[in-house]
C-alpha cells in the first residue's frame, strides 16, 4: 500500500485494470484476444482482428483417394466499439492511499463500465441458435440444462473445464433451491461461491449475472412456411407470415423436415436443425427474406442439415408470442465467443497518460490538470470488440 505519495498514472491505470477484470463476469469466461500490433501507433475504432477458425474435411469410404482442398476458415472481428469512465478528482484525492482512492474512485467508476461492456458483450446471445427450455417458464429441475450440455456435446464443444452458465437472479434462485443438496460452500469453493459462483455442476462452472439479456419478439411469432424448394445458405425466402409481421434479430425456429446432421459422420441426429434470425425483419405481404444462422449446407465438409427444406414447409417459432420478452440464460464452452481489444492512441500535451493491458483487456489513463480549479480530469478508455466465432459451442437457456 502507497501512504502520503502521489498516485501515478501506472499505478491507477494496473488497479483500474485489476478491478474491471474481477467484474467482467460473462466476458470473463469468454476467449479474450489481444492485439499487440496497435502496441505503439493506437488502434480506431473500427480496426479489425482476423480470428483463425478450425479446418472441416470429410471422410472417403474406400481406397480410391478423395482428397480434401484445405480451406483456411477464419472471421474478422471488428474492434468498433470505445467506451470509458470520465472522472474529476483533486490533487488532495491523488495523495490518498492506493486502497482507499480504489474504494472511493476506481471502483464504483469501474463497475459501471464493466456493467455496460457486459451488457454489450451479452447480445452475442442473437447469433446462438441452439436453444432449450420453454419460453415464458423459468427452468425448475436440473434437466433443462443438462438438455443444454447435450446440445454443446452435439456442437462438439471440449469436455473440459472452460464451460459455464451465466443465469439471472431469478432462474438462480429457482435452482438453488432445487439443488441446495448439490450445491456447497465448501473451503475449496468458498471463495467462488461467496462472489456469485453456485458452484460446479453438470460439467459447468455456474454464475449468477443480472446482465443475462432479455429476448423481446416481434409480431409475428407463429406462422410462415418456406416460399421456394432447395434453398440453401445464410438467407431464407419464407412466406405465410403476420401481414406487416416483424421478426427480430435472436428469434429461434425451426424447419419441418430440415434435420441436424452429426458435425462429423453427417449422420442424422434425428431432431430438427435450430436456426437464428439475425437480422431484423418486416414482412411485405406476409413474405420476407431472413438472414439465418447457422447457414443451410446440405453435403460436403460443412454438412450440417439432411437436405434443403422443401417448397411450404412450416417454420416453428421457439421464443414465444408476439412481443413477448423472455430472459436468455447461456450456457457456452469459452470458445464460443470471442473479446477483443486493441491499444488505443496515446496523446501528447496531457499532464500523464498510461496504457496497460492485462489478460486479453487493454485499458488507457489519460489525466490533465486544470489550473483553474485544482482538479484533474481523467479518463479511462477501453477499445473493444465481439463475436460469436463458434455459437454451435453454446446454447440459450430461455426463461
Amino acid at each position: 500500500m502507497v501512504t502520503n505519495n502521489t498516485l501515478t498514472s501506472d499505478m491507477i491505470t494496473n488497479e483500474s485494470l485489476a478491478v474491471l477484470h474481477n467484474k467482467l463476469s460473462f466476458v470473463g469466461k469468454v476467449n479474450r484476444q489481444y492485439d499487440d500490433s496497435y502496441a505503439r501507433s493506437g488502434a480506431k475504432i473500427g480496426d479489425s482482428l482476423r480470428i483463425r477458425l478450425p479446418n472441416e474435411y470429410s471422410v472417403r469410404t474406400g481406397a480410391a483417394l478423395s482428397a480434401n482442398n484445405t480451406v483456411e476458415n477464419n472471421t474478422t472481428l471488428t474492434v468498433g466499439t470505445q467506451k470509458g469512465v470520465d472522472m474529476s478528482f483533486t490533487t488532495k484525492e491523488l495523495t490518498m492511499s492506493m486502497d482507499d482512492f480504489s474504494a472511493r474512485i476506481i471502483e464504483p467508476a469501474m463497475a459501471v463500465l464493466a456493467a455496460n461492456i457486459e451488457a454489450d458483450a451479452f447480445t452475442m446471445y442473437q447469433d446462438v441458435y441452439n436453444q432449450v427450455g420453454v419460453a415464458g417458464t423459468t427452468p425448475a429441475t436440473l434437466k433443462t440444462y443438462l438438455d443444454a450440455k447435450t446440445k454443446l456435446n452435439q456442437g462438439l464443444a471440449p469436455k473440459d473445464d472452460k464451460r459455464c452458465i451465466q443465469l439471472n437472479s431469478d432462474a438462480s434462485a429457482v435452482m438453488v433451491d432445487a439443488l441446495k443438496g448439490l450445491f456447497q460452500s465448501s473451503s475449496d469453493i468458498k471463495k467462488q461461491y461467496l462472489e456469485g459462483v453456485m458452484g460446479r455442476g453438470a460439467g459447468f462452472d455456474w454464475f449468477e449475472n443480472e446482465l443475462v439479456p432479455v429476448h423481446t419478439n416481434g409480431t409475428n411469432a407463429a406462422a410462415g412456411t418456406v416460399n421456394g424448394a432447395a434453398q440453401t445458405g445464410a438467407s431464407l425466402v419464407v412466406a405465410g407470415l403476420t401481414a406487416a409481421g416483424t421478426l427480430t434479430a435472436g428469434t429461434v425456429f425451426t424447419i419441418a423436415g430440415v434435420n441436424r446432421v452429426h458435425p462429423e459422420t453427417k449422420a442424422d441426429m434425428g431432431v430438427l436443425q435450430q436456426f437464428v434470425v439475425t437480422a431484423n425483419a418486416t414482412a411485405a405481404a406476409g413474405a420476407a427474406t431472413l438472414a439465418i444462422s447457422p447457414a443451410i449446407v446440405t453435403s460436403g465438409a460443412s454438412q450440417n442439415v439432411t437436405a434443403a427444406p422443401a417448397n411450404g414447409a412450416a417454420l416453428v417459432w421457439a421464443d414465444g408470442a408476439a412481443n413477448a420478452a423472455n430472459p436468455k440464460h447461456l450456457a457456452f464452452h469459452k470458445d464460443a465467443f470471442a473479446f477483443a481489444t486493441a491499444d488505443l492512441e496515446m496523446p501528447d500535451g496531457v499532464d500523464f497518460k498510461a496504457r496497460k493491458q492485462y489478460d486479453g483487456i487493454s485499458m488507457r489513463v489519460v489525466r490533465q490538470y486544470d489550473i483553474n480549479t485544482d482538479t484533474i480530469p481523467c479518463r479511462l478508455d477501453v477499445l473493444y470488440g465481439y463475436k460469436a466465432i463458434r455459437p454451435q459451442l453454446a446454447c440459450r437457456i430461455t426463461g
